[in-house]
């Protein structure tokens, strides 16, 4: 009997390889395969239209029912770290500082997001697979390559969820990269996160429910341009801090979107809590509290 296309797609995908094979740690010679970027051709930047790329997530989406939100809410938590990860990041295990490694990551991946101009959610979905990898996977110690090989990959996998214009993975490392990975290492290494993940990769952010929390605390009209630039850049600000990863992606939508129309006043909060069944009035004060020094004002 003939394979189907799935099956013959999977066996190609699915190759007998174990993890440390993926990530070139059976190799004696050289901890992975490299390509000098020198000379290497900078790939043209996309132009975006600078409104369209503030609004990044929010624009183009239908109005979002209380079913649908209802279903998010329902599967949020398996596109979330590992339970135990943020305590995790806060202690270091021998010579792996996590925290360093995440940070050293999004740092990178920040770069290349504004290099390239991708959309906010392209930053944020960067970050949700890079937080559930290493929530689950044990990086090696000494092998400081393999984080940037993670950064790469995880924006990789993100940009061919969200961008039109994808480069490809080896031009990605255009931003403080004197030599790279090569693509058939990348491509390994997306292969190590796709399995890791459990191929969940349309991931359930904040980004998922913003829109919906910005029209409820609006009389469910459509808000101003000033509260979605003021929402991407807390969501992207959020994304990037190890404080928020205790909070489920619901949760800091809601209380980016009260950050955004700037109410941070009781009785607003009250006003919210009681209108909105999503919401938990002890959550959103202390996320409203961290989320302050973000906020503009």
């Amino acid at each position: 009997m003939v394979p189907s296309g799935y099956d013959c797609a999977a066996s190609v995908l699915l190759c007998a390889e174990d993890n440390a094979a993926i990530l070139g740690l059976d190799d004696d010679e050289d901890d992975c395969s490299w390509a000098a970027a020198a000379g290497s051709a900078t790939p043209p930047r996309v132009a975006a239209d600078a409104a369209a790329a503030a609004e990044g997530f929010l624009v183009d989406h239908p109005v979002q029912s209380d079913e649908c939100v209802a279903a998010l809410v329902a599967t949020e938590k398996e596109h979330m770290p590992a339970d135990g990860y943020p305590q995790m990041l806060l202690r270091r295990a021998g010579a792996l500082d996590l925290a360093a490694v995440r940070r050293d990551a999004i740092d990178w991946i920040w770069k290349v997001i504004e290099h390239f101009n991708f959309a906010p959610l392209t930053a944020v979905l960067s970050v949700n697979y890079l937080d559930r990898f290493l929530s689950v996977y044990p990086l090696p110690e000494g092998k400081a390559w393999v984080t940037q090989l993670l950064a790469v990959a995880c924006l990789s996998l993100a940009s061919k969820m969200e961008e039109t214009y994808v480069p490809l993975p080896v031009d990605l490392q255009v931003v403080e990269a004197t030599s790279a990975f090569e693509g058939k290492t990348i491509k390994r290494m997306e292969l190590l996160v796709l399995s890791t993940l459990k191929w969940r990769m349309q991931a359930v952010t904040a980004c998922s429910f913003i829109d919906y929390f910005l029209r409820k605390f609006n009389d469910h009209d459509a808000p101003s341009m000033l509260a979605f630039s003021r929402s991407t850049d807390l969501i992207l600000s959020t994304a990037k801090g190890a404080d928020f990863l205790v909070f489920r992606p619901s949760e800091i939508a809601a209380s980016v979107a009260l950050a955004a129309f700037g109410e941070r006043n009781t009785s607003v909060v009250e006003r919210a809590t009681t209108t909105c069944k999503y919401i938990n009035k002890v959550v959103i004060s202390s996320m409203l509290s961290l989320t302050k020094p973000f906020a503009r004002h």
